[in-house]
């Protein structure tokens, strides 16, 4: 099946692809969507301007092609992770009033279907909505503003003597949970570009990386998303700032055009992205379904 923009365009509030997830609005295109549908059929094969590329062979999350609900004024495209008990995702893009129930009953049959231990709608907002929630998508477009280097004591992680490099560790460790320690094991194996990194006393205190530029759908580079934190022990210190525009620095004079996040919603990566004049594209939450 392909998709109808006439049918889809209206009900897309965010530029958010299911499997793909956030895209710049100038490749937003019914192609996109059917290009998932496509991907789905060919056994986890991933598209070549998918950011999840980097990490794995495969694709963890498909789109369940049996299951896509297409018409005007709604379209339901559920996703299926078997990641963990396994998981079913119905992304709604939706204006009519039964849009929810339809989405939140096709959720759990499919759940139900293929033994997903967890059931989601995935609903969105405009960049606009006065009740924005959840995850906020938003854009640093390279070619509008310069991105000058900061002043502090950030540099590529191999640029810093062994005592200091040798620190990573440890703090990979502390903030495994925000996937620092699978990034570690990434730079062990040389798999990944440069992890710019913030040094204090001698020892690592913040990091953000791994900093890599690939083409979008329509050959345009993007920097895309990277691992970024800061020890609690350094927090408000203004490393994060540093560390960020480090790294658009970084992307700037390497050739990217934009860069894509997801920030949870007035959490501190938001308001750093506000203050920094980063523009919101709209919203992502999710409830149960």
């Amino acid at each position: 099946m392909r998709f109808r923009w006439d049918w889809l365009r209206p009900v897309v509030q965010a530029p958010y692809v299911p499997t793909i997830g956030p895209v710049h609005p100038s490749v937003l295109t019914e192609d996109l969507f059917t290009d998932t549908l496509t991907a789905a059929c060919t056994d986890r094969w991933f598209l070549r301007y998918d950011k999840d590329i980097r990490w794995s062979d495969s694709k963890d999350e498909t789109v369940l092609v049996g299951g896509v609900v297409h018409r005007p004024g709604q379209t339901l495209i559920p996703t299926l992770s078997r990641r963990g008990a396994g998981l079913v995702k119905v992304h709604l893009y939706g204006i009519e009033p039964d849009s929810v129930p339809a989405a939140t009953g096709l959720a759990r049959k499919l759940a139900a279907e293929h033994g997903a231990g967890t059931a989601r709608v995935v609903r969105f907002l405009g960049p606009e909505s006065p009740n924005g929630r959840g995850t906020r998508i938003r854009l640093k477009d390279f070619r509008t503003d310069a991105c000058p280097p900061p002043d502090g004591p950030i540099r590529p992680f191999d640029q810093w003597p062994p005592e200091a490099a040798g620190t990573f560790a440890a703090f990979a460790e502390q903030l495994a949970a925000d996937g620092f320690a699978f990034l570690y094991e990434q730079m062990q194996a040389h798999t990944v570009g440069p992890v710019l990194t913030a040094v204090l006393g001698g020892r690592v205190a913040g990091a953000i990386g791994p900093m890599e530029i690939r083409p979008d759908a329509i050959g345009t580079p993007q920097l895309m998303p990277q691992y970024f934190s800061v020890l609690h022990e350094h927090r408000g210190k203004g490393l994060g700032r540093l560390l960020w525009q480090a790294a658009m620095h970084w992307g700037q004079t390497h050739g990217a055009a934009y860069q894509l996040l997801q920030t949870k919603v007035d959490g501190p990566s938001d308001r750093l992205c506000q203050s920094e004049g980063l523009a919101s594209l709209g919203f992502t939450y999710w409830q149960a379904a």
